[in-house]
This record gives C-alpha cells, structure tokens and sequence, in this order.
C-alpha cells in the first residue's frame, strides 16, 4: 500500500474511537515507510495498540474481537472464519479478491473498502459493523461459519490422525 493508505487506515481507526490492536509491519508500505504521524500515535493512545507481528489466528480466537479488517489472504480468511469473525476487505491481488467475494457475497460476513480507501470509509465500515443490525448479522454469520468450520486445521488433523491410527 502507499503511505497514504496507511494513513487513511490509520486515521479510520482513529476516528472510530474503537479499541484496537493494528499489525504493521515495514514491508507493506511501498518504499518501506510505515511511519504514522506523532498525532495519531496520541490520539490512539490509551485504546490503540501497533505491533509488527502477532499470532494471528490466537487473536481472531479471542472474544473480544469485533473484525478483521484483513486483505483477505487464504490464511487470513480461514483464521478468521475459524475464529467467528466478520471482516472489513481490502484485497490487493491472487486470490484475495475471490475471497473477499466470498466473504462479502457467498458467506454473508463481509464488507468491501473501496480500492482507493479513505478514513471516513473505514470510520464508517467499523461503526456499521460494530454498532449496525447489517454487522450485527454478519457476526451472527461468522459464529454460524465458525461452528461448521469445526475449529483449527491443526485440531482436524489431529483428529484425523487418532481415526487413521484406530482403524480396523
């Protein structure tokens, strides 16, 4: 993204006034300049958190995440629906526009930013998802993926493996 794609993100949750925690890591800013001005850092000071890294997918699991504002990468998507979590979709490029499609459209627990994002939009975006029956809904149908999902990848395969290692 450009720097000032960044910023309008930034600026988005800022205006929000949601708590949140943003991962941001140097390589995703063209010209690896993912600086945020010293006044969004005070305004976000007692509600916001920025990291280069996180466990994703043990984040999307905790309960007190509202929604993922992801460029909807097949890890993210699954992490996300894994963790019963409606999304905000920026998808750059491969497969990330197919799955935002699906999370938008198909499983009925996204919303697309514009390609060319803005702070309002996203202040927008976040307050229809957290306070609007529209992302209320959607919730409800991230929890409804989430039970048909069954859990992690990683508790499938566990599971497959005692049924494979017991069979007759």
């Amino acid at each position: 993204m450009t720097e000032q794609h960044l910023k309008e993100f930034a600026w988005g949750l800022a205006n929000s006034k949601y708590p949140f925690l943003s991962i941001i890591r140097p390589d995703v800013v063209i010209g690896n300049s993912a600086i945020l001005p010293e006044d969004f850092l005070e305004e976000i000071e007692d509600r916001g958190y920025l990291a280069s890294w996180c466990p994703q997918d043990q984040v999307l699991s905790h309960p007190s995440i509202g929604v993922f504002l992801t460029h909807c990468g097949w890890n993210s998507s699954m992490e996300s629906v894994c963790g019963g979590v409606p999304v905000i979709c920026w998808p750059f490029f491969a497969e990330q526009q197919t799955n935002c499609r699906f999370a938008c459209t198909s499983w009925g627990i996204g919303l697309e930013v514009n390609g060319d994002v803005k702070s309002y939009e996203i202040e927008a975006l976040l307050k229809e998802m957290m306070e609007n029956d529209n992302g209320k809904k959607m919730k409800q149908k991230a929890l409804e993926w989430k039970r048909k999902a069954g859990g992690s990848s990683n508790s499938d395969f566990e599971r497959f493996m005692k049924d494979f290692l017991h069979f007759d």
